[in-house]
């Protein structure tokens, strides 16, 4: 079993396994607390001398042996929906490239929703069965972590990250050595190894240039997500793209599919035309084989956010690729230009993507909408609604993001009980081990809408069961929050302090904020109404409260005046005590709010969120979003499933758009928001509120979800030539 242990940390299954994680946290809930929740590191810190006597424990050890078993099933199974509707996928698999992964807040290699949206994707591949396989870059000091200084602006540090604490191994040759591959940038040869993470079935291979052989500023290409400036921004590409190629050909995989995921990667497009034509055949032949081997997922319908770069910048980093033989270098660096004849024109990786792909999407159907009329520059010929970027809106994990709470509440009702196992004795043998109930399918069950639809039913879940769960939840989010607020000291001076064990009120109507502090997301909207916003956290009989959180990009000085602003307020304003903001905001803390809010507010500049998953997170919890009609959000509400702000449309005028927007949101929030949460029966239950509560489960959790989604990119891109 300490075999088994070992091996299940290096597995990012534990990630989305409920009884795993408590196997975890049970052998040391201080360093589960303290160390990020982190399987690999809890089991540096208990020796195995104590490990082995742990295990003379017959219930833990039971429970070990059935962890395992799960653990041992679900690699093994071969009934998988990828196996009955893409076997052809098992063998030449699909090869996602991705700049950031999220998985989990153990390994924070990813600045935001990009990431997460990748993560989500392979651990959805992983329980489908879907051959699949992911590239990145391993950045060994991360994504920033967030402090604030006196005044209350936001400052990074970062932290080196060490391979052996984390859910990582090392890619080995056939000597048991790393395997190592290089990729011309410059005038150099940048050498690279790759650690491996093990997703449940899939693997995500992250490239690391950090070797003695290179130069110290090659060596640092890895080392921060997103780091530096253009010329780091292109080497970067270069490495995820055509190092990824590399590193892929080296291990003998053969893709079927190369899916760009945004494009930053696109430059693995020029790696397969010079292959292509290495083999004998002409630029245009290779140019079209590579375009059917090739799809692309855009997310950005922001025109700055696509990246570009000079000719002189091109000419400089592909100084190597470009001189070796046959590779036709005008040629390639027309494909990123809309008009190639136009010299000075900047390269754009997004215009590669979209030329050298056989299909593209955005991530919502307004994003597909906004996309086609910001690419039609690249169809002339064709009609706006004719440009060829379909869309297929985004989704999250619903096992990787749902709360231990929520996991053990609905494990109960699918069970009957809350024991799922059943002990049992194998003939003949007198070992101890577990089997799950007949019939008992968590992953599917939790991911089925016939399961969701249960929710219509108050004989499955009473109202009254169901608002004691939402309090739960509010309490253990405001508790956390306290925890937190305390290790941050936002303390004032001079005895005029907030009291942390009484900060917030486990009554009030608590409202979530979380997310990147990009400008169009427009965090203080709600409160250009400063006045009104304080006088309704003040009514006794309906308090408001507000919880924010988020980080703001370390070159972008206007998301970081957002967070102060709101910080000074949470501090210096009436709002003290009724708004607060948590630092440093991860993958834990965004599964803690969206959970134990009530309200997930967003109100970015439409149509500026391409889509947006963190309110698809709080569904299956019972929070319900209030929210532009932008993004997934449009496609999601119903009008009985939680709240709009607006309408279906925008002005033109930003300015125009702020004003109405924030009319809109103090109008939402105190017609129909507040009123429906206060609206309490006589037994203190807001029928009408759980109402919309079991609306929300049934329309949209069993349809934003990443199962969904990665079927969708199955049956519509990669199995489609």
């Amino acid at each position: 079993m300490v075999t088994g242990l070992n091996r299940l940390t290096r597995n990012l299954w534990w990630n989305w396994d409920q009884e795993a994680q408590e196997l975890f946290q049970e052998l040391s809930p201080r360093g589960w607390q303290n160390l990020y929740h982190n399987a690999v590191a809890i089991l540096h810190e208990v020796s195995e001398c104590e490990l082995r006597a742990r295990l003379q424990d017959p219930d833990f050890a039971g429970r070990v042996r059935h962890v395992l078993h799960d653990f041992a099933a679900y690699l093994a199974e071969k009934d998988t929906w990828g196996n009955q509707h893409a076997p052809e996928l098992a063998k030449n698999p699909v090869a996602y490239f991705s700049a950031e992964f999220g998985f989990h807040e153990t390994l924070p290699i990813a600045a935001g929703g990009l990431g997460i949206l990748a993560g989500d994707h392979a651990k959805s591949a992983s329980d489908l069965g879907l051959g699949f396989l992911g590239v990145s870059l391993f950045y060994r000091e991360g994504y920033f972590q967030q402090a604030f200084d006196a005044n209350n602006w936001q400052a990074e540090y970062y932290t080196l990250l060490n391979p052996k604490n984390l859910p990582l191994e090392p890619v080995l040759d056939s000597r048991g050595e790393p395997l190592v591959c290089s990729v011309d940038i410059g005038m150099n040869q940048v050498f690279f190894q790759a650690w491996r993470i093990n997703v449940g079935r899939v693997s995500v291979y992250l490239l690391d240039t950090n070797r003695h052989e290179n130069e110290q500023h090659f060596r640092d290409l890895t080392l921060r997500v997103y780091g530096g400036d253009s010329t780091t921004r292109i080497m970067q590409e270069i490495l995820l793209g055509i190092g990824g190629v590399h590193l892929l050909r080296k291990l003998g995989v053969q893709p079927s599919v190369f899916h760009m995921n945004e494009g930053h990667a696109a430059f693995l497009t020029f790696e397969l035309i010079r292959e292509k034509m290495a083999g004998g055949k002409s630029f245009t032949d290779a140019l079209a084989a590579t375009k059917a081997e090739c799809v692309f997922t855009t997310h950005t319908p922001v025109e700055a956010g696509h990246d570009r770069f000079s000719a002189q910048l091109m000419d400089y980093a592909m100084h190597r690729f470009r001189a070796q033989e046959g590779v036709p270098f005008p040629e390639l660096l027309a494909l990123g230009r809309v008009k190639p004849e136009i010299a000075h024109e900047l390269f754009c990786m997004t215009v590669l993507a979209l030329k050298v792909s056989r299909a593209a999407n955005g991530v919502s159907e307004l994003h597909g909408r906004v996309s086609r009329h910001m690419w039609q520059c690249l169809y002339p010929d064709l009609p706006e609604d004719k440009v060829p970027i379909g869309h297929i809106t985004n989704g999250v994990h619903m096992l990787g993001w749902m709360k231990g709470t929520m996991r053990r509440f609905w494990r109960r009702k699918l069970t009957g009980n809350s024991d799922v196992e059943t002990p049992a004795v194998v003939a003949g043998d007198s070992t101890r081990f577990w089997k799950l109930k007949p019939g008992h399918d968590w992953a599917s069950e939790i991911n089925s809408p016939e399961f969701w639809n249960k929710m219509a039913d108050p004989d499955f879940v009473s109202d009254e069961e169901l608002w004691a769960l939402r309090y739960k939840l509010r309490r253990e989010l405001l508790e956390f929050t306290r925890r937190r607020l305390l290790l941050q000291q936002q303390r004032v001076t001079h005895g005029d302090f907030i009291a942390f064990d009484h900060l917030l009120n486990p009554d009030a109507l608590t409202i979530g904020f979380a997310r990147r502090f990009a400008t169009y997301k427009r965090a203080p909207l709600i409160f250009q109404q400063l006045e009104n916003i304080v006088r309704l956290t003040r009514e006794a009989a309906r308090p408001v409260q507000f919880i924010f959180a988020g980080k703001a990009h370390p070159r972008d000085d206007d998301g970081k005046r957002y967070i102060q602003h709101i910080i000074h307020l949470g501090k210096y304003s009436d709002l003290k005590g009724h708004l607060v903001f948590i630092e440093n905001y991860d993958v834990h803390i965004a599964r803690q709010m969206v959970s134990g809010c009530d309200v997930w507010l967003n109100n970015p500049r439409r149509p500026l969120e391409a889509s947006g998953t963190s309110g698809m997170k709080a569904g299956p919890h019972g929070c319900l979003n209030l929210s532009i009609l932008d993004g997934w959000w449009r496609e999601g509400y119903d009008g009985t499933n939680g709240f709009a702000i607006g309408d279906d449309t925008h002005p033109a005028s930003i300015d125009e758009q702020d004003r109405r927007d924030s009319a809109n949101l103090y109008k939402a929030l105190t017609e129909e928001v507040i009123p429906c949460f206060f609206n309490r029966d006589a037994q203190g239950i807001p029928r009408e509120w759980l109402k919309k509560i079991r609306r929300a489960m049934v329309t949209l959790v069993p349809q934003f979800n990443t199962w969904r989604m990665v079927k969708e990119y199955a049956e519509k891109y990669y199995l489609t030539k």
